[in-house]
């Protein structure tokens, strides 16, 4: 993740005076996340949200901030801690699907959020949630089947089920390589789509060989 707003840090950079308030914004509050400043670069990107109505990436980054800060400080997290955070990820892709409600980033989103009770507590919450994770993901991949984030994420997701049951994951190495390869050609509709999970995917295509 780090990697990606650097390089959109650097993208950004050569726009100089011709960027909109909305694009000065949006490139400072990655500036901000980049220094790992994350409460700063949440609270600007709420601004933008609120000037903003129409665009849901501030809206997105606000959610995945929050969701990061919960595996940030895993440890040290009592679940109403986890719950204030993910509630506050929770508005946020509420925003998402007012602006656009078959939004398949919002759709990812929340099963990252789903993901992160799944992780915490298994036992009480897997039963809930896995099914809505996947669920989700396959809504995500139908909505932008040649999205290398959406696959990644449906086959990291599938992968971790099948070592739980003790399946196969070969089908779900084949989808982390075919999500690195599109990485090559991938096109975020403008500089502030996402397009992270590169380095990621790579990490656990690497897994694969072990």
């Amino acid at each position: 993740m780090k990697t990606i707003i650097t390089f959109i840090l650097l993208l950004l950079a050569t726009l100089g005076n011709s960027q909109t308030p909305y694009e000065k914004g949006m490139s400072k509050a990655f500036e901000l996340w980049n220094q790992n400043q994350l409460d700063q670069a949440a609270n600007l990107f709420e601004r933008i949200a609120a000037a903003e109505e129409e665009q849901w990436l501030p809206d997105y980054y606000i959610a995945q901030i929050y969701i990061l800060k919960c595996w940030n400080t895993w440890d040290d997290q009592k679940e109403a801690t986890l719950k204030a955070n993910l509630d506050k990820a929770q508005e946020h892709i509420n925003n998402i699907l007012t602006i656009d409600k078959e939004n398949p980033y919002a759709k990812q989103m929340q099963a990252q959020l789903y993901t992160v009770w799944v992780a915490y507590d298994g036992a009480k919450y897997g039963m809930k949630y896995s099914g809505k994770v996947s669920e989700l993901y396959a809504k995500a991949n139908a909505a932008d089947p040649e999205n290398p984030i959406f696959i990644f994420n449906k086959a990291e997701w599938d992968m971790g089920a099948a070592r739980y049951f003790g399946s196969s994951t070969e089908p779900y190495c084949k989808e982390i390589k075919r999500a690195i390869d599109l990485f090559a050609t991938f096109k975020p509709a403008t500089e502030f789509h996402p397009s992270y999970g590169l380095e990621r995917a790579q990490e656990a295509y690497a897994q694969c060989n072990k």
